[in-house]
């Protein structure tokens, strides 16, 4: 029984090395294994089949009058269906991608209102959106646009700055 637990405590404290040290073991071994397995010498799926090996395996034999050839048996199967399970629940979390990064180049062709009045060839300020979100810049044109005009982004200047024009209604 003390080896089962022993085993069990030792698969938690991988799991939670795993979760600190991320990707300690694909890298281990240079990407001579990239690809090999699938994921499948991953740390969390090593750390879910010795867990439940030691911890299924304790299980069956303080509950049972099974000796520890069954139990050592059942530990197996209950950590074939934990590292199956782990490995199939971190492909699933691979796959889930976020949308793209909107850039600064993205705002060219928005349109904005002025905060700060923008004097000929001087700097203003415009609230413009970005993904649903207000931004506020810098602000530079050729021509004076006063306060609360709608303009449309020309370029970006830089990462806090753009070149606007007025909309002509």
């Amino acid at each position: 029984m003390t080896l089962f637990l022993g085993l069990g405590i030792a698969g938690v404290v991988l799991l939670v090395l795993s979760l600190v040290f991320d990707g300690v073991l694909e890298g281990l071994f240079g990407g001579v294994l990239d690809g090999l397995f699938d994921g499948l010498l991953s740390l969390p799926v090593i750390a879910g089949f010795l867990s439940m090996l030691g911890f299924g395996g304790a299980i069956v034999l303080g509950t049972t009058g099974a000796g520890t050839v069954v139990a050592t048996v059942c530990g197996v199967l209950a950590g074939i269906i934990a590292a199956w399970l782990t490995w199939k629940f971190s492909r699933v979390l691979m796959r889930d991608q976020t949308s793209v990064t909107p850039r600064g180049e993205d705002l060219v062709g928005t349109s904005g209102s002025v905060v700060t009045a923008i004097p000929a060839d001087g700097y203003g300020e415009v609230l413009l959106r970005l993904a649903g979100q207000p931004v506020k810049l810098a602000a530079k044109s050729a021509v004076p646009v006063g306060r609360g005009t709608e303009v449309w982004v020309e370029a970006v200047l830089s990462t806090t700055s753009v070149a606007v024009r007025p909309v002509e209604h």
